[in-house]
């Protein structure tokens, strides 16, 4: 099996542009008139009103935004069937084309795992393409059916990657030796089978680790080589010193290359920042602040740490606003931000011990989230999951969201000893939706792969039965809304494209019932299918990058 090619083509960034552009033409009237594909170009713009029972196809691009009408108006020009058949006439919109448009929506939220890929911790090691790609397959599928709807990927454990990087070496957990090529690109791959199947990818990036294990051999232009000087040897790790300026532009390029090269939906750091501390044993980075200190610097160490680390997080923040605004950033900091935060909670000081102010992020918005690692049980004295989920729903946040950390990998130990505390712990986080927690992510994928107590099942069965996607990006400026799919009825099946297909990330399906509308399924690619489909009465709209939803398609299945 030849796999496919990978994303890291340079002019990737420059068709997502072009699209763009083609998005405000089409906003504005002054789209371009389609290459002739075969249809009747009179359903694709404005013209004979199609017959939507009888398999019509729709397209955004012919739509005039100007002429609308209420499908309970007599000279709508639709379908009566279509409105008796729906059940309803208020909320939907008749285009000249004839297409009915529906408003559809669903409560959002992000249901992620964690990949860790360091030391092969949830996905092996493996030198053949066929055995990787099928690997990376059936981890979509896993993900895919337990319902969650993101994957955080470890791309970067150890200063390497999981990518075909212009700047850094493959890692040594893909192949077992550092610097050498698989023969298949792993993150490309994840994307590709990941999108297709209505699930987004975060790149999980370890921003200062040089190295898990210190003396692992490594590749000639890995890090702790090409900056030498800035490699230290602490607590049988190399840590990349956070003080050294060209430590923190490199990690910039590196961000910049693979956001440049590859399609991911989120760039995600863990907590890895200045390297948890040791009894009796500082970090050694004396020398570093004395030259800081020599040339005027005022700060105390401890602040000038943090700010070490602030500097990097607001530029990768620019980085990312700048230049891919679609792509969500956020930080997993250590649970705790600081002791007696909230009152009672004792625990490591995150802002002062590994320089972590997770606080000042959120509130100056160089995050768009912040996922705390709040692996504790709701039982616990000192570390109450429910109080420090509050806490950080709390704080003053700037609009951003909260996705906590679930320690799935715990099940088994104390206070953990059935699956009822995730359901307690997700049902906690629900409760403080209003105040920006918005779904969550779990510790880890390979807990998720044994049914660990029966995890997987509680997420399949109860906690994600039903399907939804994570919230939009926080942004202003990160997305806009999408034109409606283009909609083609055959039978009971229903084929999906878009007229700007660099645009559109997912398709969603909705059903009409009772209620309103209820989303049923996610499918993503150039082009999906529904179906067949059971009688009813359907819609189907466009999500993008960024995560805005269009108007659905409205389509009868009789």
């Amino acid at each position: 099996m030849n796999p496919s090619p990978p994303r890291s083509e340079p002019g990737y960034g420059g068709r997502v542009r072009f699209g763009l552009v083609l998005l405000l033409l089409a906003a504005c009237g002054q789209l371009p008139s389609p290459p002739d594909s075969g249809r009747d170009a009179a359903v694709l713009f404005p013209g004979p009103k199609p017959d939507l029972d009888a398999g019509a196809v729709v397209d955004a691009g012919g739509f005039d935004a100007g002429s609308t009408a209420d499908a309970g108006q007599p000279d709508a020009g639709i379908d009566g069937g279509l409105i008796n058949d729906a059940g309803f006439d208020a909320g939907l919109t008749v285009m000249d084309s004839g297409v009915v448009l529906a408003t559809v929506s669903h409560v959002r939220e992000l249901r992620g795992v964690w990949v860790a890929t360091v030391s092969n911790l949830d996905f092996s090691q493996t030198l053949s393409p066929d055995a990787g790609i099928a690997a990376m397959q059936a981890l979509v599928e896993r993900t895919r059916d337990a319902g969650l709807n993101a994957i955080f990927f470890q791309v970067r454990p150890e200063s390497d990657a999981w990518y075909q990087s212009t700047l850094e070496p493959w890692s040594r957990f893909v192949t077992g030796t550092q610097g050498r090529a698989p023969g298949w690109d792993p993150l490309d791959t994840l994307l590709d089978a990941a999108h297709t199947r209505g699930v987004e990818v975060h790149a999980w990036v370890n921003p200062y680790r040089g190295l898990a294990t210190a003396g692992s051999s490594t590749a000639t232009n890995h890090v702790t080589r090409t900056l030498a000087s800035a490699a230290i040897t602490y607590d049988g790790k190399v840590t990349m010193n956070p003080g050294v300026p060209a430590v923190r532009q490199h990690v910039v390029n590196v961000v910049r290359d693979l956001l440049d090269h590859y399609d991911v939906d989120g760039l995600h750091f863990d907590d890895y920042f200045y390297p948890y501390p040791v009894a009796g044993n500082p970090f050694p980075d004396d020398a570093t602040f004395d030259a800081y200190t020599a040339d005027g610097g005022t700060m105390t160490k401890s602040n000038w740490r943090r700010d070490n680390v602030n500097t990097l997080v607001r530029e990768v923040m620019n980085l990312v606003t700048s230049d891919h605004p679609h792509v969500r950033f956020g930080i997993s900091p250590f649970g705790i931000w600081r002791p007696n935060n909230p009152q009672g909670v004792v625990g490591l000081d995150a802002y002062e011990e590994i320089s972590c102010d997770a606080v000042t992020w959120m509130n100056q918005g160089w995050v768009d989230y912040v996922a705390p690692q709040l692996y504790w049980a709701t039982t616990s004295s000192g570390q109450p999951f429910v109080p420090l989920a509050t806490w950080w729903a709390n704080g003053t946040m700037g609009g951003r969201h909260v996705f906590p950390g679930h320690g799935i990998y715990r099940l088994g130990t104390t206070g953990y000893t059935s699956v009822a505390e995730i359901r307690a712990q997700v049902n906690a986080t629900r409760s403080l939706r209003s105040r920006g927690m918005m779904g969550g992510i779990h510790y880890r994928e390979g807990n998720l792969r044994s049914n660990l107590l029966g995890v997987r099942d509680l997420f399949h069965d109860e906690l994600y039965a039903q399907p939804a996607l994570p919230p939009p990006v926080p942004r202003q400026g990160s997305s806009m809304t999408p034109l409606p799919p283009v909609v083609t009825k055959t039978g009971s099946t229903l084929t999906v494209s878009h007229v700007l297909p660099l645009t559109a990330r997912f398709f969603t399906l909705y059903r009409s019932d009772a209620t309103g509308w209820t989303l049923v399924d996610v499918a993503g690619g150039v082009q999906a299918s529904f179906g067949p489909l059971p009688a009813g009465t359907w819609a189907v709209s466009a999500v993008n990058r960024g995560g805005a939803e269009s108007q659905g398609v409205v389509v009868v299945i009789r």
